[in-house]
This record gives structure tokens, sequence and C-alpha cells, in this order.
């Protein structure tokens, strides 16, 4: 279970999360929501280390993850693995030594046994008659394949997904969103998605979670969204969500 309690979040002058209640239960895939600005990725990125809160806790499996030391977020990562917006691979390395570098690294596989598993990766995630391309020969849902692969290589109980489906043409995007479902059903994996995707939102998620004003504004199924007499929800499930625009990096 993934947890935050309280959680608050400022930049400066700028409060984006202001007592963030939000638990993530195992084997779902919840989807957060809402406009641009409002703290998702912040949150995700919290959960993990990459930001400290400001105030308010966050627990993973029973453990608070919010004061660990950064040697101490080493094993939360392992577990709780993030894939980025922009896929984030090396393109001097092919596509299968992408994938192996985590496994030679963390678990101190040999060259030939890391490219195996990693080959095994690949072809989970329908990329492995692509293992000797570069990345920057694929295209953006190819890559997003690529490191969903990478992050599945430590056996993670948790994905973070930061927009996936963002710039991807609508072929690609429900390719990912499959993923996604397949991931949860056949892996056990709870995943957190953060998006924008209308189509992704109503079609992979088990639960939502809809930001507004820093806070869990609301929280339920694609159905109890679709069912919501609120202005706020309907804005934007009607897609005409309005907001601040997202500080770079949030």
């Amino acid at each position: 279970m993934l947890e935050f309690v309280s959680v608050e979040k400022s930049f400066g002058r700028q409060k984006v999360l202001r007592g963030l209640n939000l638990c993530v239960k195992a084997r779902e895939i919840l989807f957060l929501i809402g406009a641009s600005g409002v703290g998702k990725s912040v949150a995700i990125k919290l959960a993990i280390g990459l930001l400290r809160v400001d105030r308010g806790e966050i627990w993973l499996d029973g453990t608070r993850v919010d004061q660990l030391s950064e040697p101490e977020l080493y094993p939360v990562r392992k577990q709780c693995a993030m894939v980025f917006q922009s896929s984030t691979l090396f393109d001097s390395m092919t596509v299968v030594e992408n994938v192996a570098l985590p496994l030679r690294k963390h678990r101190g596989l040999s060259e030939s046994q890391a490219r195996t598993e990693a080959l095994s990766f690949l072809q989970k995630v329908y990329m492995e008659s692509f293992a000797e391309h570069r990345p920057a020969t694929l295209s953006d849902g190819m890559r997003k394949r690529v490191a969903i692969a990478r992050a599945l290589t430590l056996s993670p109980k948790y994905l973070l997904f930061d927009e996936p489906t963002t710039g991807l043409d609508p072929v690609s995007a429900r390719r990912v969103d499959k993923l996604i479902r397949e991931l949860s059903t056949s892996q056990g994996v709870t995943s957190v998605v953060v998006s924008h995707d209308l189509t992704s939102i109503f079609s992979v998620a088990d639960r939502i979670a809809f930001l507004y004003q820093g806070k869990v504004h609301l929280e339920g199924s694609p159905t109890d969204f679709r069912r919501s007499d609120d202005p706020v929800v309907r804005q934007f499930v009607q897609g005409r969500a309005e907001g601040p625009m997202e500080t770079p990096g949030f």
C-alpha cells in the first residue's frame, strides 16, 4: 500500500499540494487526474524521494519513506519504479543494452546473463524484435514501451507513470494502455498513472483520484466520475479543463 497523509509541497510562494490524502491499494490501477499545475507529477516524485515533502507523511508498505536519506531510498526506488514522460533512454546504447543496464548494475548479472533477461522483458512489452535498434530510431510509443521494460527489470511492486500517452499517436497510446492493464493482470503490479488522456482514464483505471487546489476533490471508479454532477469534475470530463500551466518538471 502506498499512502499520502496530509502531504504539503510548495515551490517558493506557489503552493502545489495543500494536504494530499490518498491511499493506493495493492494491484490496482489508480489514475491521478486534474488540470495542469495541481501537483499530480509532484505527488509521484515525492513518493520516491525525487522531491521532498514540506509537511505530511508518505508510507510505502508500512515504511515511512519521506524521512529516508538518499541511500535509504535506493530499495524504495527498486520496488517503486517510475516511467518518466520522456522515457529517459540512453541513445548511445541499443534497446537491449538500455534494459540490461539495471540488471548488471543492481543485480550483478554478467553481460550475457543481463542480455538474456533483458530480451525476456522486451518480449513482455512486444519489443524484442527491436532489441538491436538505437532509441533514436524508434517512435515515441516504442521508446515508452522500452522504458517500461527497463522499469520492470528489478521486479517492482509499484510502477509510477508520468503522462505515459502524452505525445503519442492514438494507436501507440492504446498499446501503452493495454500494456499497463496487462502488467496489472499478469504481473500483479500496482500502477499509479498521471494522465490527461480521457480515453486512457476511462478505459484503463480501476480507480480515479481527481486533484483540485492541491487536494483530492473526488475519488472513485470511472462510473462514479461519469455520473458525477460536480461542476469542476464535469468540466474536466467534458474536455474543458482549465488551470494554470504546469511548472516545467512538476
